[in-house]
């Protein structure tokens, strides 16, 4: 799949705000516990992040090891480059051609496998990519009711439900250790928010932050999932996470 994952302009949003907006800074600091805590990779691990964009998740990725990313939008790949200093590979899901086999503690695919019209291909091709004790840890959008505008711009092929998302990894060379949701806190409000705009006709693909006092109190009701998440099963929420191993 050569063609970008999202609109151009998804790209240039985020290689603006990836360091401020609430929704990327609140989920990096869930995404890091949650490694911590259900992933538990091996000291001075090596780890991949398939879809890294503009690199925003790569410095998080780092305290765990030594990281590479894959990104196939030129421009985005340009900017994650810079921002780490070496190279990023370009090949493209679900084949990811010309990566290592069997070379990855860890691979990440956040909010990534949703863009893939072939997402057993895709599962399947990152499988390749582990070590034998090595694990798959992804994250998707949920609920395919709440599908909208951001969904459009940004090329997503579906959004899972937590049994859909189940069934994919239990058909793919991979074994489930764990799946569960997160950005749960915020989701009574995104609902009402989704529901409205669509009964009102103006759903749009919005993507700049809110002003900041609401956008660090956003930060905060998101990040503060880090205290529970890994711990105990959090409700429904906007997203689900699942690790997975080689069978």
């Amino acid at each position: 799949m050569g063609f970008p994952l999202m609109d151009r302009s998804v790209y240039d949003s985020m290689a603006e705000i990836d360091e401020r907006h609430w929704w990327y800074v609140a989920r990096r600091k869930v995404l890091a516990e949650l490694i911590r805590r259900k992933v538990q990779p091996p000291k001075n691990a090596k780890l991949l992040e398939i879809g890294c964009g503009t690199g925003h998740n790569l410095k998080m990725l780092g305290a765990f090891g030594s990281v590479d990313g894959l990104e196939i939008d030129e421009a985005a790949r340009s900017f994650a480059e810079k921002r780490v200093g070496h190279e990023i590979f370009s090949a493209p899901l679900p084949e990811l051609a010309g990566i290592p086999e069997h070379s990855y503690d860890v691979v990440g695919a956040f909010d990534v496998i949703e863009h893939i019209p072939d997402d057993v291909g895709a599962m399947a091709s990152i499988a390749r990519l582990l070590k034998p004790s090595g694990k798959l840890f992804m994250t998707v959008p949920a609920h395919q009711w709440m599908w909208s505008a951001h969904d459009v711009v940004n090329h997503h092929q579906r959004r899972y439900t937590k049994a859909g998302l189940k069934r994919l990894i239990d058909g793919s060379p991979l074994k489930l250790e764990s799946i569960g949701y997160f950005n749960s806190l915020l989701f009574p409000v995104a609902m009402a928010e989704r529901l409205s705009s669509k009964l009102r006709g103006k759903d749009d693909a919005n993507l700049a932050p809110p002003a900041e006092p609401i956008n660090q109190a956003l930060e905060r009701i998101f990040a503060a999932e880090r205290l529970l998440i890994g711990r105990v099963p959090l409700p429904p929420g906007l997203s689900l996470f699942a690790v997975a191993s080689a069978k």
